[in-house]
């Protein structure tokens, strides 16, 4: 039995002709009882097999080859291991049945390579995100450990002072230690959907003034000064009033880790057509154009970070999926060097 596809219709086909041949040359020698003539009549039927089949095989040929070529770049598809660039002969999705089919194997192939660079990318974030996370536990972990090694280490010989000093870096080194678990806990509930939002009414002005103060020490303990800056008589927006504090209190936060002695954060809030926006300003280093399509994945530090420190780099991820949750996007504007700003459109209660 041949392997190939022109190969069985070539010998279907044969097989056809000769039985269809056979029977007419034995029906016509039953009707016709002159040799000469029947002699006559059987060339005649075996030159119509011979050229029927010719035919067959030449019409067959196109259609075969139109098969054979896309079975081809199949199978050089899949030699490549899905990976190399898939030329469809014919992807005319309104053609015949071979064209059609050409079509939908080449939109399969694009989905899949869609598909398998988001596995690369998710496998490469998955690798960052252990080595982030590794660095980050392990830091705060190493020096818990190290000043209490150390304390105990100079039990009796330690003056009281240096003690509680040490005992005050391991506290501070613990409770950093204890925001990023939280943060981590937190961020995994907002992207399995563990979430369930409280909507309500809210005035988005007294929430930001609050916010607001809460940060006025801080702000001021790095010489930053944050301000808020909210128009007069905004209406109602609605949403879950808890996390989008959540969002304000991460925004500052991270505008305060990249602002210097002199700097200014202010939040504001004004009325636009599609809702109030809310905006988050920093006067601090700026985001560099290579950071900027990256600040929102999880545990991305750019390199704008004043003094090498910081948070863990949760919190604008936390606050980006808090948004999407509510159906709000948030987007961003930096000038490296002269300040970012965050902002978003809540929309109003009805």
């Amino acid at each position: 039995m041949p392997k190939t596809l022109y190969g069985k219709l070539t010998l279907l086909l044969v097989l056809q002709l000769v039985a269809t041949a056979a029977l007419m040359i034995y029906f016509l020698g039953i009707m016709i009882e002159d040799p000469h003539v029947q002699r006559r009549v059987t060339m005649i039927v075996v030159g119509c097999f011979i050229f029927s089949l010719v035919v067959g095989l030449m019409l067959f040929r196109p259609l075969i080859r139109r098969i054979q070529e896309l079975s081809n770049v199949v199978t050089d598809y899949e030699s490549s291991n899905f990976v190399a660039l898939m030329r469809i002969p014919s992807t005319d999705p309104k053609g015949d049945e071979v064209d059609r089919l050409g079509y939908a194997v080449g939109r399969m192939a694009h989905r899949m390579a869609e598909q398998l660079q988001k596995l690369q990318d998710s496998d490469e974030q998955r690798r960052e995100l252990i080595a982030n996370v590794s660095h980050d536990l392990r830091t705060p972990l190493a020096s818990i450990r190290g000043y209490l090694e150390t304390a105990l280490l100079k039990e009796g010989s330690i003056g009281r002072e240096e003690l509680r000093n040490y005992l005050e870096v391991a506290a501070k080194q613990s409770e950093r230690l204890g925001k990023l678990v939280a943060n981590l806990f937190e961020l995994t509930k907002l992207e399995v959907l563990e979430v369930t939002l409280n909507r309500e009414g809210y005035s988005i002005a007294e929430l930001i003034q609050d916010v607001t103060q809460k940060f006025e020490l801080m702000g001021s303990q790095k010489g930053v000064s944050v301000k808020a800056d909210v128009g007069v008589a905004l209406p109602m927006v609605c949403g879950d009033i808890g996390l989008m504090e959540r969002v304000l209190e991460n925004l500052i936060e991270n505008a305060l880790r990249h602002c210097s002695s002199g700097a200014v954060v202010r939040v504001g809030a004004q009325r636009v057509a599609s809702g109030i926006e809310v905006r988050v300003t920093d006067t601090g280093s700026g985001i560099a154009p290579a950071d900027i399509n990256r600040v929102f994945d999880r545990f991305y530090q750019s390199n704008r970070n004043q003094g090498g420190s910081g948070g863990a780099g949760l919190g604008l991820a936390i606050t980006k999926r808090i948004l999407e949750l509510h159906g709000v996007a948030i987007k961003l504007q930096s000038t490296l060097g002269s300040g970012t700003t965050f902002y978003f459109v809540l929309p109003v209660t009805t």
